[in-house]
């Protein structure tokens, strides 16, 4: 039976789910409904109170939508991350938090961390299966957007070759991401440090030319600047890996004794299993620490995981709650109009059709906010994508996919089962009473 199950469409199981889910409706409704025609009665309800019947329906919908908001942006965080951290396979860095190191030298966030030095890096680079080790310099920015000393050969292979212009080709020009407000041509001066500290004279006299631009990629590499590294450590005075004779050359190799350090190399090796002996190699203690980004985002993946069936447990919580206050809403609406109900019993109409009547407009109210909240849902998803890609410059897109929509029907055909309890106490009020009311 498992074998049958695994071997469907993954479309074909959710579309099951999803019919399983509203089988208890479709069950209740054809038994109450079979022969009776309730829609008219139900229709002149909802339009006589219509102001109470769209405040419920308001409160069915904002409840489902913020459940499925959250739920589905969790989803999209990740994708996103992972989506940013894809060409970053291998990281070398001094010992340290892992954490810390991929947060600084993949989402480029401003972060005190040690430096290797020449000897590290040139046994990094110089090993026959490294096909790329970039050293990553940081610490300047313009406009609030960060500098990023590396090498042609990285900036080359991040972007796939995808660059409007062309790359830097020596000390003193660079290339911006999709989203920096600069020109080819521009010119800029860095300024020492990132946000309100940035000392925006401290490299005065110093003009770096806009050469190229890349292309989007959904990272926050979108919203850096990437110069020489050389001109990383000229501009502060260090010197620049190269020995004086060598002139104004840029990019590997670089003299072990005039590197001034690095926080991190982004290595890329040429065969995928070679990441795993690097890994091993690079990482010794007291001196290098090498890790995949993949691994520590997993790792905070599970902690999201956690939050996830938090958010997860908070909107059934919710959704429990919402529950309880339609069942409250119904059992007070049908003493709204108690007095048609026990005329539409005086002449005589069948039980069942009057349950009909009743269960019939609980559930039309249940249908409406169900279907409201899925809309609301998705658009608190954009929304909310919207300001965690503007905040940390991952792209993130939520969408509403079956799981959520899966959710949303559980809950319908859950409280289509519950509206029966309000049917059942209209058929237990004396007709004589109502009618008098």
């Amino acid at each position: 039976m498992r074998d049958s199950w695994d071997s469907l469409p993954v479309l074909a199981q959710d579309l099951i789910i999803a019919g399983a889910l509203l089988l208890p409706l479709l069950v209740i409704g054809g038994i109450l409904l079979r022969g009776f025609r309730p829609l008219p009665l139900v229709r002149a309800l909802m339009w006589r109170f219509r102001w109470a019947n769209l405040l419920f329906v308001l409160l069915i919908a904002v409840s489902t939508g913020m459940g499925i908001g959250l739920i589905a942006q969790e989803r999209g965080l990740r994708t996103g991350t992972a989506q940013a951290a894809e060409k970053f396979d291998l990281v070398v860095t001094a010992p340290g938090s892992e954490l810390t190191m991929m947060l600084a030298a993949v989402f480029l966030q401003p972060s005190a961390v040690p430096l290797l030095d020449g000897a590290a890096y040139d046994r990094i680079a110089n090993h026959p299966q490294v096909q790329i080790a970039a050293p990553i310099a940081f610490g300047d920015s313009h406009d609030g957007a960060p500098v990023v000393g590396t090498i042609a050969e990285f900036v080359t292979y991040l972007t796939d070759g995808q660059i409007e212009g062309r790359i830097f080709a020596r000390s003193g020009e660079a290339v911006v991401g999709a989203a920096i407000d600069l020109r080819i041509g521009d010119r800029f001066t860095p300024a020492h440090g990132r946000g309100s500290g940035a000392d925006a004279e401290a490299h005065e006299g110093v003009g770096i030319e806009v050469v190229g631009r890349m292309a989007r990629s959904g990272s926050p590499w979108d919203r850096a600047i990437l110069i020489p590294v050389e001109t990383v450590w000229e501009v502060h005075g260090l010197a620049n890996g190269h020995r004086f004779e060598e002139g104004d050359r840029i990019g590997p190799p670089f003299t072990p004794e005039l590197f001034p350090g690095t926080p991190a190399v982004i290595v890329h090796a040429g065969e995928l299993w070679a990441n795993y002996a690097l890994r091993s190699e690079f990482t010794v203690g007291g001196e290098t620490m090498a890790f995949f980004p993949g691994t520590v985002l997993a790792d905070l993946y599970r902690v999201m995981g956690d939050v996830r069936q938090a958010m997860s447990v908070m909107s059934i919580v919710t959704q429990v709650l919402v529950a309880a206050s339609v069942l409250l809403g119904l059992f007070i609406l049908t003493r709204l109009f108690q007095r048609q109900l026990a005329m539409l019993r005086a002449l005589g109409a069948p039980r069942r059709f009057v349950m009909a009547v009743v269960w019939g407009y609980g559930v039309t109210l249940l249908v409406a906010g169900t279907m409201l909240g899925l809309a609301f849902g998705y658009a608190a998803a954009l929304v909310l994508s919207r300001i965690v890609t503007h905040r940390t410059d991952v792209l993130v897109t939520a969408t509403i996919t079956w799981a959520e929509v899966n959710l949303a029907l559980g809950f319908l055909s859950a409280m289509s089962v519950l509206s029966l309890v309000p049917a059942l106490v209209v058929l237990t009020r004396p007709v004589v009473e109502n009618l008098r009311q």
